[in-house]
C-alpha cells in the first residue's frame, strides 16, 4: 500500500483548521501528502504557509489563461519549494501547456504539472449547457492527448475516465480526485468512486476530501485504510 499515492484536499482558509488536517492525516502505512487549492492559497496566512512548510504538498490552482499569464503565474511560486505538484487547466490549449511545463522545470526540478481535464463536478448534462457537443469520455480523452503532446507529467481526470486514459497512455500519471469511501455522500461531486476501485482502474493516485477531512480524521484515516486493506 505504500506505493500507493494519496492525497487530501486541505479545503479550508482556517490554518488551525489545515494544520489540524496535516497532522491528523500522518500515518506510517501510507504517505498522505496535503493538496492545496484557491480557498487556502487566496487566505492571507495560507501562501505565508505554504513557504515555510516542510513537507511535498500539491497546489492545485488549475491555472488556466493566456501563456505569458500562465507562465507568470508559474514563476510567482518559485519560492513555494515544497510544491511537488501544480495544476493547468487543458482548457488554456497545447501552447499553454507546453510553456507552464517548461517554466516549472526551470524553476524546480521536482515540480510535476499536472493537466486538469472535465471537472468532477460535471456531467454530461453540465458539459452540453457549458456548449460542448462531446461527452464527457471522449472529451477527457481528447484533453489527455493535448497533455501527453505538451510532456506535462500527468493528468486529472476522475476515475471512470481513468481506465481509458491508461489503455492509451501506459506511462501517464493519472491522478483522480472525486473519491468518496463507501456509505459517504457524494455532496456535489457527480463522478465519483471508491478508493479500491479507483486503484482498480489504474490509477496513480487519489484525492480525497470531505470523507478524510469531515468528522473525527483520525477514524476517517482508520477506516481509509481498513479499506484499501479488505
Amino acid at each position: 500500500m505504500r506505493n500507493k499515492s494519496i492525497f487530501v484536499a486541505c479545503d479550508s482558509s482556517d490554518l488551525n483548521k489545515i494544520k489540524k488536517i496535516i497532522n491528523l492525516t500522518r500515518t506510517n502505512k501510507v504517505k498522505i501528502i496535503p493538496k492545496f487549492g484557491l480557498q487556502f492559497f487566496y487566505s492571507k496566512q495560507g501562501r505565508k504557509f505554504l513557504e515555510k512548510i516542510k513537507s511535498d504538498f500539491w497546489l492545485d490552482l488549475k491555472i488556466n489563461d493566456i501563456p505569458q499569464t500562465a507562465l507568470s503565474a508559474i514563476n510567482s511560486i518559485r519560492d513555494l519549494k515544497k510544491c511537488k505538484y501544480i495544476t493547468v487547466h487543458a482548457n488554456g490549449g497545447l501552447e499553454m501547456l507546453k510553456a507552464v511545463k517548461r517554466k516549472a522545470k526551470k524553476i524546480n526540478k521536482n515540480l510535476k504539472v499536472l493537466g486538469v481535464t472535465v471537472l468532477t463536478s460535471l456531467n454530461n448534462k453540465s458539459l452540453k449547457q457549458i456548449g460542448h457537443i462531446n461527452k464527457i469520455e471522449k472529451l477527457v480523452l481528447k484533453q489527455a492527448e493535448l497533455i501527453k503532446k505538451s510532456n506535462c507529467d500527468g493528468i486529472v481526470c476522475s476515475a471512470q475516465e481513468a481506465i481509458k486514459v491508461r489503455r492509451k497512455y501506459k506511462n501517464l500519471l493519472i491522478i483522480t480526485p472525486g473519491i468518496r469511501l463507501p456509505g459517504d455522500s457524494s455532496d456535489d461531486q457527480k463522478r465519483i468512486m471508491t478508493p479500491k476501485d479507483a486503484f482498480k482502474n489504474k490509477v496513480s493516485g487519489i484525492v480525497i476530501g470531505r470523507s478524510l477531512t469531515k468528522g473525527n480524521i483520525k477514524n476517517n484515516v482508520k477506516r481509509l485504510l481498513d479499506h484499501l486493506n479488505k
